[in-house]
């Protein structure tokens, strides 16, 4: 009996440790702010670019797993870094760095979808407001691992070992940003701002941004790229004013 009770307790605690940990409530909406007037909101566009030699391509190595060389197709490669024809420079998180605590924004119920298709996330690098949900989906027919990896969030690891598989997770406070790894597929990487207020935009093929309804003042606006670290630029939006904002970014 004593052998037994031991065993079911083993269990019980084996059980406990593999479970998936809870998904962090979302913080309650802010109080007492005050809504950004959009007849005197303004805009900030611009372009992020590449000046220099471009890297070459890093091919990844998938031939351990079929499932991943089935999916991702012949000679895969990283998609790191991304540089169109004119120059332009893909999956640059852009951003206002300021808090706007005197603001209050609705945050999103639509939830971010960052899918594992190929053995590659997607999308590789997005933005999601604090409370808005991110629903991670496993489309290939192979086991990976969600291990996020940030310095204020809440870490967590969790498994999808069948395609189909979703799971929904909520980052509770600011962070830019936060790493996505799979442990058992090395060259697995995203990247997700997280932010407070809704003034974020990643780059698309072209390397072009848009920030709308940003209120009047003066702000530093910030590029971050996985590879090639940060840029900043100061710009001041006056009432209903549209300002360009051109960034450039060389090799590392």
């Amino acid at each position: 009996m004593t052998f037994i009770r031991f065993s079911a307790a083993a269990l019980l605690l084996t059980l406990a440790a593999c479970s998936p940990a809870p998904t962090p409530a979302a913080p309650p909406p802010a109080a007492g702010g005050k809504r950004v007037d959009s007849a005197t909101a303004g805009s900030v566009t611009g372009r992020i670019t590449f000046i220099g030699q471009i890297p070459k391509p890093e091919l990844l190595r998938m031939g351990k797993d079929a499932a991943c060389v089935a999916g991702a197709g012949p000679n895969p490669q990283s998609d790191a870094v991304l540089v169109g024809a004119d120059g332009g420079l893909k999956n640059v998180f852009v951003h206002v760095k300021a808090t706007f605590d005197e603001y209050t924004f609705d945050t999103p119920t639509q939830a971010i979808t960052m899918d594992q298709k190929g053995c590659m996330y997607a999308p590789r690098v997005f933005g999601v407001r604090v409370g808005q949900p991110i629903e991670i989906l496993n489309s290939d027919a192979t086991v990976h691992n969600v291990h996020a990896l940030p310095m204020r969030n809440q870490e967590f690891n969790e498994s999808q070992p069948r395609a189909g598989m979703r799971t929904t997770k909520i980052f509770t406070v600011p962070e830019v940003m936060v790493r996505f790894k799979c442990d058992f597929h090395g060259w697995m990487a995203a990247h997700v701002g997280v932010m407070s207020h809704p003034f974020f935009a990643v780059t698309d093929a072209a390397g072009a941004f848009d920030l709308k309804g940003l209120p009047p003042g003066t702000y530093t606006i910030e590029a971050w790229h996985e590879t090639f670290g940060t840029r900043t630029q100061q710009v001041t939006i006056a009432a209903g004013s549209l300002q360009s904002v051109m960034l450039a970014f060389g090799p590392a």
